[in-house]
């Protein structure tokens, strides 16, 4: 039986959505603070993350940085607050997914198994072949780490699951809601932002070493693509 950790102090809220998860098929492993969360994560070691934002001693944004030091296991972020600053910081964390309160029961198990078909889907995917090298890039995605030059890229797991998607398909243009959809699987209602900010921050930490054949290129009005360089 797979485990989910759920960690919010609010007890109700704990409460319907262990319900839930046991319907689900789940066995719910329950935190009421930030540090009682990342207790059991280490002794349970669970298959899916419910973490809420504002929870007493350690945030969610804390607990999320400790997991993903540690682990890929999915991540989903609940708060009560929707601005984009939120979102974008909890995606940028490591967060693969991101629910604003009030939400419904229901919603948020469709988002646990979509973030476990994800991650399923890419183990099969990438199963024959865990390592990218184009030129002086190199991407392990079964280690998530990324290389240019020999150099260690200090990177997000969102910014390297970024970097392969766009680095498996040279030259394709790849839109926003397609960045969207396949990197965090769920409708960000129409927002770029998050994606350019994303994207933003990724290149500020990849164009820190050269990379004069390769480069991440903003195709206006549209989207992002892994454009190789061609010599002249």
């Amino acid at each position: 039986m797979q485990h989910i950790l759920i960690a919010d102090d609010n007890h109700d809220i704990t409460d319907i959505l262990s319900t839930y998860s046991k319907m689900e098929g789940f066995e719910p492993i329950v935190a009421a603070d930030g540090e009682e969360a990342i207790r059991l994560f280490n002794e349970y070691s669970p298959d899916v993350v419910l973490l809420d934002v504002m929870m007493p001693k350690e945030d969610g944004y804390e607990v999320c940085r400790k997991i993903r030091s540690k682990s890929n296991v999915p991540v989903i972020l609940i708060t009560a607050r929707g601005e984009d600053f939120d979102k974008i910081m909890g995606l940028d964390i490591g967060a693969d997914d991101y629910i604003v309160k009030p939400f419904s029961p229901r919603e948020v198990m469709a988002r646990v198994r979509a973030v476990l078909r994800r991650m399923t889907n890419n183990k099969n995917d990438n199963s024959s072949e865990d390592v990218i090298t184009i030129s002086n890039l190199e991407i392990n995605l079964e280690e998530y780490t990324l290389h240019i030059g020999g150099k260690k890229i200090a990177l997000t797991k969102k910014e390297i699951e970024t970097m392969w998607t766009l680095a498996s398909n040279p030259n394709k243009v790849f839109t926003r809601d397609n960045l969207l959809d396949s990197l965090w699987g769920f409708d960000y209602f129409g927002d770029s932002r998050t994606v350019d900010s994303h994207i933003k921050r990724l290149r500020a930490k990849i164009d820190a070493v050269e990379h004069p054949e390769w480069t991440i290129k903003t195709i206006w009005g549209v989207g992002y693509k892994f454009e190789i360089i061609e010599k002249e």
